[in-house]
């Protein structure tokens, strides 16, 4: 059952853009929809698939992607996308069932999450109890595998644990503290997926996976505590912590968005343990066994400090955010734009240059003034905004789609342009565009913010910050220039 024709949809999210690559190794042909193949020109297994450009929501696009498939991995989920994400996450899973079993298709394999029967569940898990329930309809023989929480580098959960274990020395917590989960790495999840590609056809159904570990949630974030060598976390709980508070504090704790919070907090409200084993019977689990959890958190740790991150959560747009590519210049004209524009000539080589551009924001900050910029991405937490909390994936090269704290790289033309699109919560559009070219024996950098407004507030809200603008964008300029000198002297000796 090798060498399979595989359609992988979802493929720019954390788990799917894990599987593609797999399935290629597992000797399968991948093709692989998305509806921005921008986003994923850079990942290192795009040249080994088919990319095609679609969107689920068009049932022609899904049709005609389909055609020649034998298994389906349906991977796209809405959590923390703004408006009623079920409804959306419905209309997608009937479109890929009706054209899988138009298609022929062989096999739909579809990623959903633990949960206990008969309880009333949280938005979220019953969007994806009843995705599952359309694509188990279909006529198509499917696999739906319902998962504990993920553990691996990058997943949203893992960084909810990891960041408030992290920050708080003491842990107000939900009573749902006391509720027990079955974690899985990331790494099983992936084994299982892979192999589903493989199962006779007359495989149809509902399977349980989780790892060997049972733990309520607070063994969980002291789990993590021992792994990261800090001393065991006092968890309180309390009646009065409600899941919608719980989730402002997560969103002001960690760098996982309010959208993506609720969710995940709501998917906590129960026992969440595998109540089954019938997958054993279908798929043995990997050689060696399923990975324990603790061994999970000492993999995604060490995934982590050392930069080498496969896919994140952060790949997710943020709920609400601004989609559109900003317009070309010559249709600006007619429409209001403001702009800060700031230009510099420097001795520093044009690689110098791109290589302080490339590696902004994370970790090394914006070269401007910290505690301006640390107070804007505060104000933007608090009205749910991502903050500058999310970071990079990487903390020396970027690709389209990477998200740079509040920004997502929207166009990158590696060594002369980077445009980065903002995520923040703002009345209008907004860009940072940095270009680098050559001038004489060194470069020309030119640094350009753009905001489009939105009616009468985004005029005021650009108004009333180009004072700071002009400290801000100022000292930026100058202090990536002064950087990538100071680098470039260095290298020289």
């Amino acid at each position: 059952m090798s060498g399979r024709r595989v359609l992988v949809t979802g493929a720019t999210g954390y788990v799917g853009g894990r599987l593609a690559p797999r399935l290629v190794e597992a000797g399968h042909t991948v093709r692989v929809l998305a509806r921005d193949p921008g986003r994923l020109r850079d990942a290192a297994w795009a040249g080994a698939v088919e990319i095609v450009r679609g969107d689920l929501e068009a049932p022609g696009d899904v049709q005609r992607v389909m055609a020649g498939i034998d298994v389906v991995y349906h991977l796209v989920h809405a959590m923390g996308a703004g408006g009623d994400f079920a409804k959306a996450e419905l209309v997608q899973a009937r479109h890929v069932a009706a054209a899988a079993k138009a298609a022929g298709v062989q096999r739909i394999v579809y990623l959903s999450g633990l949960h206990p029967e008969g309880e009333h569940l949280s938005k979220h898990l019953a969007s994806r109890v009843a995705v599952g329930d359309v694509l188990l309809a279909s006529g198509v023989p499917t696999i739906v595998l319902e998962a504990g929480i993920v553990i691996g580098s990058g997943s949203a959960s893992f960084e909810m644990i990891r960041h408030l274990t992290d920050v708080l020395p003491y842990m107000p917590a939900p009573r749902w503290v006391r509720n027990f989960v079955q974690p899985i790495a990331v790494r099983d999840v992936l084994h299982y997926l892979v192999e589903a590609a493989s199962v006779p056809g007359d495989v149809h159904g509902t399977f349980d996976i989780g790892g060997p570990d049972v733990l309520r949630y607070g063994q969980v974030m002291n789990g993590y505590a021992v792994e990261a060598g800090l001393p065991q976390r006092p968890i309180a709980p309390l009646p009065v912590l409600t899941p919608w508070l719980a989730s402002q504090w997560v969103n002001l704790v960690t760098p996982v968005p309010r959208a993506i919070a609720i969710p995940l907090i709501g998917s906590l409200l129960h026992d969440c343990v595998v109540e089954e084993r019938r997958i054993d019977a279908v798929i043995p689990p990997p050689e060696g066994g399923l990975t324990g959890y603790r061994k999970a958190v000492r993999l995604a740790l060490a995934r982590e400090r050392s930069g080498d991150i496969e896919s994140s959560w952060r790949s997710a747009s943020a709920a609400g955010a601004p989609s559109d590519p900003l317009p070309s210049d010559p249709r600006w004209s007619g429409t209001t734009v403001f702009e800060d524009a700031r230009e510099r000539t420097t001795s520093a080589s044009p690689a110098a240059v791109w290589a302080v551009v490339e590696s902004i924001g994370g970790a090394r900050g914006w070269y401007s003034v910290p505690l301006l910029w640390s107070l804007r991405g505060l104000a933007d937490r608090l009205v749910g905004g991502v903050g500058l909390r999310r970071g990079r994936r990487d903390p020396d090269r970027l690709r389209e789609g990477d998200t740079v704290d509040w920004w997502r790289v929207e166009r990158i033309d590696r060594g002369r342009l980077l445009r980065l699109r903002a995520e923040m919560k703002v009345p209008g559009r907004a860009w940072i565009e940095f270009e680098v070219t050559p001038e004489g024996e060194g470069a020309h950098y030119r640094q350009r913010a753009i905001f489009l407004p939105s009616g009468l507030t985004g005029r005021l809200y650009w108004w009333s910050l180009v004072p700071a603008h002009h400290v801000i964008f100022e000292a930026m300029a100058s202090r990536l220039v002064g950087v990538a000198e100071a680098s470039e002297r260095t290298a020289r000796g």
